[in-house]
């Protein structure tokens, strides 16, 4: 099969671009608007994007269900800072609940039935069940191509500026993924877990 994008001529029943991309870790984002009100959405279009210096992206593309940009977005053009919550297997259901299209108003912490916890360097809280956490500042917003709802695609870029990681994810001074059971996005509605990992040394430059 082939198809044009623009034309989006599959003839499938849904379209396999997001299945062709696989697997998307998920950004599972908390942040808070000016007035201390917290917001957590999940978001599949998500990565690390550089080590040096420590920068993560994610994109809150679209409209919020009551018009305008996506809660998170909003709130970081007001505060400028987030927290990258791991979303795991054992969170699986509290990270599907805080994607709900839910009135602005609503506490996506107490409807996902999470606990909000102090982070240590930026002032929206971190999720306390999570066992990982990457505290960020915003570095830029690049406004994309295309827009969902009348509002612009937009790709956030953030800088690391601390990590916590839970103790007993770490052996032998190593952060262990199958310890840590993180969720990732396929296609349509399914999900994988990373349970399984296999180590494939680097290639050494020839003599």
């Amino acid at each position: 099969m082939f198809y044009e994008t623009e034309r989006n001529d599959h003839g499938l029943t849904y379209n396999p671009l997001k299945a062709c991309v696989l697997p998307r870790p998920i950004g599972w984002i908390s942040s808070m608007d000016a007035a201390g009100r917290v917001n957590l959405a999940p978001f599949s279009f998500f990565n690390l994007v550089s080590e040096r210096p420590p920068l993560v992206m994610f994109c809150p593309n679209g409209a919020h269900v009551e018009g305008g940009e996506k809660d998170s977005l909003r709130n970081l053009r007001e505060r400028g800072e987030f927290v990258v919550n791991l979303a795991t297997y054992e969170l699986r259901h509290a990270v599907n609940a805080s994607a709900a299209p839910l009135p602005r108003q609503v506490d996506e912490f107490e409807a996902a039935g999470v606990t909000p916890e102090p982070s240590m360097l930026v002032a929206p809280p971190r999720v306390k069940e999570s066992p990982l956490h990457l505290e960020c500042r915003l570095e830029q917003i690049i406004e994309l191509p295309g827009e969902v709802g009348g509002v612009p695609n937009h790709m956030v870029l953030g800088r690391v500026l601390g990590v916590q990681v839970r103790d007993s994810a770490i052996v032998d001074g190593m952060v262990r993924p199958e310890r840590l059971k993180a969720i990732s996005r396929l296609g349509y509605m399914d999900y994988a877990v990373t349970e399984e990992t296999f180590t494939m040394p680097r290639p050494t430059a020839a003599a």
